[in-house]
Protein backbone atom coordinates (compact mmCIF):
# COMPACT_ATOMS: atom_id res chain seq x y z
CA UNK A 1 0.00 0.00 0.00
CA UNK A 2 2.74 2.49 0.48
CA UNK A 3 3.57 2.58 -3.28
CA UNK A 4 0.02 3.55 -4.38
CA UNK A 5 -0.07 6.34 -1.76
CA UNK A 6 3.17 7.72 -3.08
CA UNK A 7 1.80 7.59 -6.65
CA UNK A 8 -1.36 9.30 -5.50
CA UNK A 9 0.71 12.02 -3.80
CA UNK A 10 2.78 12.54 -6.97
CA UNK A 11 -0.39 12.65 -9.10
CA UNK A 12 -2.02 15.21 -6.79
CA UNK A 13 1.15 17.32 -6.79
CA UNK A 14 1.22 17.29 -10.60
CA UNK A 15 -2.46 18.21 -10.79
CA UNK A 16 -1.95 21.09 -8.36
CA UNK A 17 1.01 22.29 -10.37
CA UNK A 18 -0.98 22.16 -13.61
CA UNK A 19 -3.93 24.00 -12.06
CA UNK A 20 -1.62 26.61 -10.58
CA UNK A 21 0.11 27.02 -13.94
CA UNK A 22 -3.18 27.35 -15.79
CA UNK A 23 -4.42 29.88 -13.27
CA UNK A 24 -1.22 31.85 -13.58
CA UNK A 25 -1.48 31.82 -17.36
CA UNK A 26 -5.10 32.88 -17.27
CA UNK A 27 -4.36 35.68 -14.84
CA UNK A 28 -1.41 36.77 -16.94
CA UNK A 29 -3.63 37.01 -19.97
CA UNK A 30 -5.92 39.46 -18.22
CA UNK A 31 -3.02 41.51 -16.96
CA UNK A 32 -1.37 41.49 -20.38
CA UNK A 33 -4.54 43.01 -21.83
CA UNK A 34 -4.33 45.68 -19.15
CA UNK A 35 -0.61 46.07 -19.87
CA UNK A 36 -1.29 46.49 -23.57
CA UNK A 37 -3.89 49.14 -22.86
CA UNK A 38 -1.46 50.92 -20.54
CA UNK A 39 1.35 50.64 -23.09
CA UNK A 40 -0.85 52.11 -25.77
CA UNK A 41 -1.68 55.00 -23.47
CA UNK A 42 1.98 55.75 -22.78
CA UNK A 43 2.90 56.89 -26.32
CA UNK A 44 -0.07 59.22 -26.26
CA UNK A 45 1.30 60.76 -23.09
CA UNK A 46 4.77 61.03 -24.64
CA UNK A 47 3.54 62.56 -27.87
CA UNK A 48 4.24 66.23 -28.42
CA UNK A 49 1.75 68.36 -26.60
CA UNK A 50 1.06 71.98 -27.29
CA UNK A 51 1.97 72.96 -23.73
CA UNK A 52 4.47 75.80 -23.51
CA UNK A 53 6.64 73.98 -20.97
CA UNK A 54 7.17 71.03 -23.35
CA UNK A 55 8.34 73.28 -26.20
CA UNK A 56 10.62 75.22 -23.86
CA UNK A 57 12.13 71.93 -22.63
CA UNK A 58 12.61 70.75 -26.23
CA UNK A 59 14.36 74.03 -27.10
CA UNK A 60 16.66 73.71 -24.09
CA UNK A 61 17.57 70.17 -25.13
CA UNK A 62 18.14 71.32 -28.70
CA UNK A 63 20.52 74.03 -27.52
CA UNK A 64 22.30 71.66 -25.16
CA UNK A 65 22.80 69.07 -27.88
CA UNK A 66 23.89 71.76 -30.33
CA UNK A 67 26.48 73.08 -27.87
CA UNK A 68 27.81 69.57 -27.18
CA UNK A 69 28.10 68.57 -30.85
CA UNK A 70 29.51 71.89 -32.02
CA UNK A 71 31.95 71.93 -29.08
CA UNK A 72 33.27 68.47 -29.98
CA UNK A 73 33.66 69.52 -33.62
CA UNK A 74 35.46 72.70 -32.61
CA UNK A 75 37.79 70.84 -30.25
CA UNK A 76 38.70 68.25 -32.88
CA UNK A 77 39.34 70.89 -35.53
CA UNK A 78 41.49 73.01 -33.28
CA UNK A 79 43.50 70.10 -31.83
CA UNK A 80 44.17 68.09 -34.99
CA UNK A 81 43.72 70.51 -37.88
CA UNK A 82 44.32 74.14 -36.93
CA UNK A 83 47.25 73.64 -34.51
CA UNK A 84 49.21 71.36 -36.88
CA UNK A 85 48.41 73.69 -39.79
CA UNK A 86 49.79 76.69 -37.90
CA UNK A 87 52.84 74.62 -36.92
CA UNK A 88 53.48 73.81 -40.61
CA UNK A 89 52.89 70.06 -40.21
CA UNK A 90 50.95 69.81 -43.49
CA UNK A 91 53.73 71.23 -45.68
CA UNK A 92 55.47 68.81 -47.99
CA UNK A 93 58.63 67.48 -46.40
CA UNK A 94 57.57 68.42 -42.85
CA UNK A 95 58.50 65.94 -40.15
CA UNK A 96 55.42 63.98 -39.04
CA UNK A 97 53.37 65.13 -42.03
CA UNK A 98 51.84 61.72 -42.70
CA UNK A 99 50.70 61.30 -39.09
CA UNK A 100 49.36 64.84 -39.01
CA UNK A 101 47.42 64.22 -42.23
CA UNK A 102 45.93 60.99 -40.90
CA UNK A 103 44.87 62.66 -37.67
CA UNK A 104 43.51 65.63 -39.60
CA UNK A 105 41.52 63.32 -41.85
CA UNK A 106 39.98 61.54 -38.87
CA UNK A 107 39.33 64.84 -37.12
CA UNK A 108 37.80 66.28 -40.28
CA UNK A 109 35.41 63.35 -40.69
CA UNK A 110 34.52 63.51 -36.99
CA UNK A 111 34.00 67.27 -37.06
CA UNK A 112 31.88 67.08 -40.21
CA UNK A 113 29.71 64.42 -38.56
CA UNK A 114 29.32 66.48 -35.36
CA UNK A 115 28.58 69.67 -37.31
CA UNK A 116 25.82 67.91 -39.26
CA UNK A 117 24.41 66.66 -35.93
CA UNK A 118 24.63 70.19 -34.51
CA UNK A 119 22.83 71.48 -37.58
CA UNK A 120 20.00 68.96 -36.97
CA UNK A 121 19.91 69.89 -33.27
CA UNK A 122 19.58 73.56 -34.15
CA UNK A 123 16.28 72.83 -35.87
CA UNK A 124 14.69 72.32 -32.43
CA UNK A 125 15.16 75.98 -31.51
CA UNK A 126 13.81 78.67 -33.86
CA UNK A 127 16.45 81.29 -32.98
CA UNK A 128 19.29 78.83 -33.32
CA UNK A 129 17.86 77.45 -36.58
CA UNK A 130 17.84 80.95 -38.09
CA UNK A 131 21.37 81.65 -36.92
CA UNK A 132 22.82 78.39 -38.26
CA UNK A 133 20.86 78.23 -41.54
CA UNK A 134 23.31 80.29 -43.63
CA UNK A 135 26.16 77.95 -42.68
CA UNK A 136 24.71 74.83 -44.31
CA UNK A 137 26.63 75.19 -47.57
CA UNK A 138 29.88 75.86 -45.72
CA UNK A 139 29.42 72.76 -43.57
CA UNK A 140 28.68 70.63 -46.64
CA UNK A 141 31.84 71.95 -48.31
CA UNK A 142 33.94 70.41 -45.53
CA UNK A 143 33.47 66.88 -46.88
CA UNK A 144 36.59 67.04 -49.04
CA UNK A 145 39.06 68.28 -46.42
CA UNK A 146 41.26 65.17 -46.34
CA UNK A 147 41.77 65.03 -50.09
CA UNK A 148 42.51 68.77 -50.24
CA UNK A 149 45.11 68.50 -47.50
CA UNK A 150 46.76 65.49 -49.15
CA UNK A 151 47.08 67.49 -52.35
CA UNK A 152 48.84 70.23 -50.42
CA UNK A 153 45.95 72.71 -50.26
CA UNK A 154 46.67 74.23 -46.86
CA UNK A 155 43.79 76.68 -47.22
CA UNK A 156 41.46 73.76 -46.47
CA UNK A 157 42.59 73.80 -42.83
CA UNK A 158 41.91 77.53 -42.65
CA UNK A 159 38.45 77.13 -44.17
CA UNK A 160 37.62 74.46 -41.60
CA UNK A 161 38.67 76.82 -38.83
CA UNK A 162 36.59 79.62 -40.37
CA UNK A 163 33.44 77.49 -40.47
CA UNK A 164 33.95 76.47 -36.84
CA UNK A 165 34.32 80.12 -35.87
CA UNK A 166 31.13 81.00 -37.75
CA UNK A 167 29.23 78.16 -36.04
CA UNK A 168 30.49 79.40 -32.66
CA UNK A 169 29.39 82.95 -33.49
CA UNK A 170 25.95 81.70 -34.59
CA UNK A 171 25.57 79.77 -31.35
CA UNK A 172 26.66 82.78 -29.30
CA UNK A 173 24.13 85.03 -31.05
CA UNK A 174 21.35 82.51 -30.34
CA UNK A 175 22.22 82.19 -26.67
CA UNK A 176 24.11 78.89 -27.00
CA UNK A 177 27.82 79.66 -26.53
CA UNK A 178 30.10 76.91 -27.83
CA UNK A 179 33.39 76.02 -26.17
CA UNK A 180 36.04 73.70 -27.58
CA UNK A 181 35.83 70.16 -26.22
CA UNK A 182 38.62 67.92 -27.45
CA UNK A 183 37.14 64.49 -28.15
CA UNK A 184 38.76 61.34 -26.85
CA UNK A 185 40.56 59.01 -29.24
CA UNK A 186 37.64 56.58 -28.99
CA UNK A 187 35.15 59.29 -29.98
CA UNK A 188 37.38 60.36 -32.83
CA UNK A 189 37.72 56.80 -34.13
CA UNK A 190 33.94 56.26 -34.04
CA UNK A 191 33.40 59.36 -36.14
Amino acid sequence: MPVPIRRLFVALTLCCALVAGATACGGGEKSSTKDRAAAQAVPAADSPSPSPSASVERQKLAKTRFVANAGLAAGAVYQWIVKPWKAGKFKKGAKGRRTALIKAGLAGAFAYNRLKAAQRNAQGDPTLAKAIAPLGAGIDALKNLASKLRKGDESAAGSFGDIIDRVKDAGQSAGAPVKNQVPTSAQLAKG
